[in-house]
């Protein structure tokens, strides 16, 4: 497995990985962590990212562990966007697209998934619930009195984006998290002022985005490299 993983992972995408648990497990300690459950789904979210960033079904199982994990995290704060997010929408379709990628391996290899191209059509569809789903979950975030509600929101609606097109095995499904990174660091942020202990949780998420953005570079030079070999094949 350990001779599997060091040939599987290009030089960089080990120093990535490394990196990024280095920064978590360094910020953990540094603001006086106490919680091992807030580090434990950290290290599962990164080890996450780097799977899917290369496209390997590992990735979105991971990402369901990771979801039950934050949706505990996010309730002790009164996040409850970000609870029903991840345990009622984000865990469940990361199954989904657990499924969708271990039926779908590129030239029969299961350690990278084909990539799809989302046609007009479903990204109307993904717009049209995309609205709803936000207009539903600020209605209920509202009568839930949770903390910080248009970020909140904000993270409902792009965590659905992400989750999509993940499952549609889109290359953008990346670049969707990492929006959804980004307003991730800005509720974390409100939430550290209050307790420095969440200090680390917003820096988890500054991490994600980093892999996020690498996943996206990756998945692209994916997608030109399947439809360059595609088109070998037809000639």
């Amino acid at each position: 497995m350990i001779k599997w993983i060091n040939s599987y992972f290009s030089r960089f995408e080990k120093i990535l990985w490394l990196g990024s648990v280095t920064v978590t497990v360094g910020s953990y300690f540094a603001f006086e962590g106490s919680d091992v459950l807030t580090l434990t789904a950290s290290l599962i979210g990164m080890t996450s990212l780097i799977f899917s960033a290369k496209g390997h079904f590992i990735g979105p199982l991971l990402a369901v562990v990771f979801a039950l994990f934050y949706g505990y995290i996010s309730y002790t704060f009164r996040y409850y966007g970000e609870m029903l997010t991840y345990l009622g929408m984000t865990g469940p379709m990361a199954l989904l697209a657990f499924i969708s990628w271990v039926r779908s391996p590129f030239k029969g290899n299961r350690s990278e998934v084909t990539v799809r191209k989302v046609g007009r059509n479903e990204l109307l569809l993904m717009a049209g619930l995309s609205a709803a789903v936000t207009v539903v979950s600020m209605y209920l975030l509202k009568r839930l009195g949770t903390s910080n509600l248009i970020p909140s929101t904000f993270s409902v609606t792009t965590s659905f984006i992400a989750v999509y097109l993940t499952e549609r095995r889109s290359p953008y499904f990346s670049l969707a998290y990492a929006f959804n990174d980004i307003v991730l660091i800005v509720l974390w942020l409100l939430a550290a002022l209050e307790e420095i202990r969440y200090a680390s949780v917003m820096i988890c998420f500054a991490v994600f985005l980093v892999n996020d953005i690498y996943a996206f570079i990756n998945w692209k030079h994916m997608e030109m490299r399947q439809l360059d070999i595609g088109k070998k094949e037809k000639i």
